[in-house]
C-alpha cells in the first residue's frame, strides 16, 4: 500500500498532519448514550476522561451533549448548551492545550463553543440537514467541519433504511454538501460516512468494503465505529464486549483510508494506528 498523501487541517492556528491518522477520544456529557461506560456526568468524571484521552495518545477530544443513538430523546438547545458550557470549562481547565471538537448539529451551539471556549472543530452528524444555519455559521467561524452521512434523524434513522445504490448515494450526498460549503468559503472539510446512522448491518459492511471510494474528494475521512451495533450485533455480544471487534474494524478502516478514528477506547485505537502505519511504511522501524 502506498504512503498516504499529506493532509492538514488548521486547528486554532496550528496545522494537524493527518497523513499519520489521528485518534479522537469521545467525551459524552449525556445521561443516555448507548455505551454506558462513556457517560461522564460529574466534574471528577469529566476531568478524568479529558486527561485520559490525552495521556493515552488521543490528539482530539470530541465533546458531545446530545445522544445520537437510535430512538434517543430530543434534548432542547438550552440544555445542550448548559451541559457543554459546564463540560468545556472543565476540559480546558484540565488540558488547556487540547484540540477540542464539539459534537453538535445546532449552529448556535457550535458558535457558542467556538467563540466562548475555543473549540477547534465542529462535528455535525447531520451535515447541515438538521439546522439550515450550520453551513454559513461554520464557514464564517473558519473551523474544520466534520459532515456525516445520515439517512433520517436519530429518532427515526433505523426504522427502515433503504438505498438503491448505497455507495453512489453517499458519494452524491457528499458531492452536493462539499460544493455548497466551498461556495460559502468553508475550509478544512472532513467526511464521515456515518456507520450506524440510517444503515442496516449489511449496509455498514458494504460501506466499509467500498470506503476507499471517498478518496475521490481528496478530503480527510473520519470513521466512528466504536462499540456500535454493526459490531456487537454481528458478534452477538453487547457494547461492553465489543472492544476487540472495534479494534478489528478500526484497523480495516485505516487500510481503507481513514484519517481520524473516533473512539471510546483511545489506547487500542492508537495501537491500531501504529500497527497499520508500520505495515504501510517500514521506515517506522
Amino acid at each position: 500500500m502506498k504512503q498516504k498523501t499529506a493532509k492538514f487541517i488548521n486547528v486554532n492556528g496550528r496545522l494537524m498532519d493527518l497523513s499519520h491518522p489521528q485518534v479522537m477520544g469521545i467525551l459524552n456529557l449525556t445521561p443516555d448514550s448507548f455505551y454506558a461506560e462513556s457517560r461522564k456526568r460529574t466534574e471528577q468524571e469529566i476531568a478524568a476522561r479529558a486527561v485520559q484521552i490525552v495521556s493515552e495518545g488521543g490528539s482530539i477530544i470530541d465533546v458531545g451533549a446530545y445522544s445520537s443513538r437510535p430512538n434517543a430523546d430530543d434534548v432542547p438547545a438550552e440544555e445542550e448548551m448548559e451541559r457543554l458550557r459546564r463540560g468545556l470549562a472543565i476540559v480546558f481547565r484540565e488540558v488547556p492545550d487540547a484540540v477540542v471538537s464539539v459534537d453538535t448539529f445546532r449552529a448556535d451551539v457550535a458558535k457558542m463553543c467556538v467563540e466562548e471556549f475555543g473549540a477547534a472543530i465542529v462535528n455535525d452528524i447531520s451535515a447541515g440537514e438538521m439546522d439550515k444555519d450550520m453551513f454559513p455559521v461554520v464557514a464564517r467561524l473558519g473551523v474544520p467541519y466534520v459532515m456525516m452521512h445520515m439517512q433520517g434523524t436519530p429518532q427515526d434513522m433505523q426504522r427502515n433504511p433503504h438505498y438503491t445504490h448505497l455507495l453512489g448515494e453517499v458519494l452524491r450526498y457528499f458531492s452536493e454538501k462539499v460544493q455548497r460549503l466551498r461556495d460559502l468559503g468553508a475550509k478544512d472539510l472532513i467526511l464521515d460516512p456515518g456507520f450506524g446512522f440510517g444503515k442496516t448491518l449489511a449496509h455498514n459492511y458494504e460501506l466499509l468494503a467500498g470506503m476507499e471510494e471517498l478518496a475521490v474528494f481528496e478530503l480527510p475521512v473520519l470513521v466512528g465505529v466504536s462499540r456500535k451495533s454493526m459490531i456487537y450485533n454481528l458478534l452477538e455480544c453487547t457494547p461492553d464486549d465489543a472492544l476487540n471487534g472495534t479494534s478489528v474494524v478500526n484497523a480495516l478502516a485505516l487500510t481503507k483510508g481513514a484519517d481520524i478514528l473516533r473512539v471510546h477506547d483511545v489506547k487500542p485505537a492508537v495501537e491500531a494506528v501504529k500497527i497499520v502505519s508500520a505495515m504501510n511504511d517500514n521506515t517506522t522501524f
